[in-house]
């Protein structure tokens, strides 16, 4: 157990596994967090006197190579499957979600810890070859926050397409409500039809949608008494996700039931958006816990 930093308000403290995969734990005054360096990927996040925020599987796999199930996985340079990949051979989501990050900066004060992660390389995939920096900024205390910031570092422009993967912990998809998801129209991704705004009536799944709206989302979770707001910055879609149980039952790092504690909502730019030679862009979300 490495100590990476520490002072009167918090410290944070480095676990590598034995398969190389380093694991940050964080504890704060105001709350308590876990990030893996594989993926860069936020695992969990429990302000003062709340259970956790974000869900993780029981059977999520921590192996080079493969995702892991739950937390924020990071989907880039490409959301679902590369448009010029037609058999997805590929896979979904890109290459951020299974490299390697570093720390960068890590600052602990009074009212919560702020870590910076970078991921930099070239000739990563060979969908996607160019020269880049990711930088993900993390915000942890008694709201949560996180921005990621793409700079291309080539000579040619590039094209991405990415999302915030957030896995929510709910007492149950039947309990929750979605107040902002219901006003917009989506694409409903298992019927493959284009549709006008209906009030969604909870979360329950299979449901696998992409709303076209960056308005802020209240996800009320009618049990647990509590409400999640989530607000984005410089992204285009909401992407709702549950897979439901058939589903779930033939996924091998979703423990049994787990489909029934999580809804994914993810703060996404679908369609794939220029990134200019030597330019930057930033993609972002807060997540807050009102009071009910």
């Amino acid at each position: 157990m490495t100590v990476l930093a520490e002072n009167d308000f918090g410290q944070l403290h480095q676990q590598n596994l034995e398969n190389g995969i380093g694991i940050i734990t964080i504890e704060h005054g105001s709350c308590q967090a876990k990030i893996s360096l594989y993926g860069g990927q936020v695992l969990s996040w429990q302000p003062k006197g709340q259970e956790d925020v974000f869900w993780l599987s029981k059977s999520a796999t921590f192996e080079q190579g493969k995702a892991i199930r739950g937390g924020i996985p990071l989907c880039w340079p490409w959301f679902g499957s590369h448009p010029n990949d037609v058999e997805n051979s590929a896979g979904n989501h890109g290459f951020a979600r299974g490299s390697l990050w570093q720390v960068e900066h890590i600052n602990i004060n009074n009212s919560n810890v702020e870590v910076t992660l970078v991921l930099q390389g070239q000739n990563m995939h060979e969908l996607w070859p160019h020269a880049f920096k990711l930088k993900q900024t993390l915000s942890l205390g008694k709201s949560f926050s996180q921005s990621l910031t793409m700079s291309n570092l080539s000579e040619e422009n590039a094209y991405f397409s990415a999302a915030l993967h957030s896995y929510f912990a709910v007492s149950s998809p039947e309990n929750i409500t979605l107040d902002t998801l219901s006003d917009a129209a989506f694409d409903d991704k298992l019927t493959g039809q284009s549709c006008q705004a209906q009030y969604l009536e909870n979360g329950v799944g299979p449901i696998d949608r992409v709303y076209y709206s960056n308005k802020a989302v209240n996800i009320v979770d009618k049990k647990l008494q509590r409400t999640i707001e989530v607000k984005a910055e410089n992204t285009k879609q909401w992407v709702f996700w549950n897979p439901g149980v058939e589903l779930a039952n033939n996924m091998a790092d979703i423990h049994k039931h787990g489909e029934q504690e999580f809804v994914c909502l993810e703060a996404a730019n679908t369609e794939p958006q220029l990134l200019a030679s030597g330019e930057s862009y930033t993609m972002s979300q807060k997540v807050s816990i009102l009071a009910s």
